[in-house]
């Protein structure tokens, strides 16, 4: 399934247009809300609940982003939705269902699976299945993407229907322990581009030039990239990339 137009246009909002400072946190509902006003297209995280449900949610652990800690999969998501988000001003961890009815298809919105895994490997299945379910219906542009192939792979066959691609990069040991050194140096080839069904990349802005790029956006893939902080990183970025995934700045929006 070919990525919709729509996310080659408006810039991508990383975690939603989030703020600090005006109280807006990553990947909260203000966020969510203040991207849709401005017209970007979001890019949101899911993890999955201690009971199936899919949370809008970077991190595997809460201590960052809440008052509270622990993993997140060890909680339920009636328990999730009421964990303030720090300095939110009133924002808790929104779930999956709550943020699709807020974008409600007024913008492209981008899903990243979080690996479930751990090693980047094919223990996975139960968010993926959540994540269909609640896509289910839902009438607007969305694309699901994973750093895990194999998460990309099982969602396709529960929705087909839905585009997927690829969040790739050069996957440095140093970022990525413990995932064993043998599997990061297949996942930065991107050899399971095919196999995994996906029409889309979206790497990290500083290894756009990996000749494996090129290559697949050669062959008909979209490129997409994370994560623009400047409007000089995104003018070196676009001499590749078709679009950006950007935070910290108000990306310009094409006329």
């Amino acid at each position: 399934m070919m990525l919709p137009p729509a996310f080659l246009g408006a810039p991508i909002a990383h975690r939603a247009l989030h703020d600090r400072a005006l109280g807006r946190i990553e990947n909260s509902l203000s966020a969510i809300q203040a991207a849709v006003q401005a017209g970007y297209g979001i890019e949101i995280d899911l993890q999955l609940s201690a009971d199936g449900q899919p949370m809008v949610f970077h991190d595997y652990v809460l201590n960052r982003l809440t008052a509270e800690t622990g993993m997140i999969n060890q909680r339920r998501a009636a328990e999730l939705q009421n964990i303030a988000l720090t300095d939110g001003r009133g924002d808790c961890i929104p779930t999956f269902a709550q943020v699709l009815a807020c974008v409600a298809g007024q913008v492209p919105l981008l899903v990243e699976l979080k690996d479930q895994d751990g090693n980047l490997g094919p223990a996975v299945g139960w968010l993926e299945q959540a994540t269909a379910g609640a896509l289910q219906g839902y009438r607007g542009d969305v694309a699901v993407m994973s750093f895990n192939p194999n998460s990309v792979r099982v969602f396709g066959g529960m929705a087909p229907h839905i585009p997927r691609g690829l969040t790739t990069c050069a996957f440095d040991p140093v970022d990525w322990a413990p995932v064993s050194k043998q599997r990061l140096r297949r996942l930065a080839d991107i050899p399971d581009y095919q196999a995994s069904g996906a029409s889309f990349i979206s790497h990290e802005a500083a290894d756009l030039r990996n000749p494996r790029v090129g290559q697949l956006q050669a062959q008909g893939a979209a490129i997409l990239c994370w994560t623009i902080r400047s409007p000089a990183a995104e003018a070196e970025a676009r001499k590749i990339a078709q679009n950006i995934t950007f935070e910290g700045y108000c990306a310009e929006i094409p006329a």
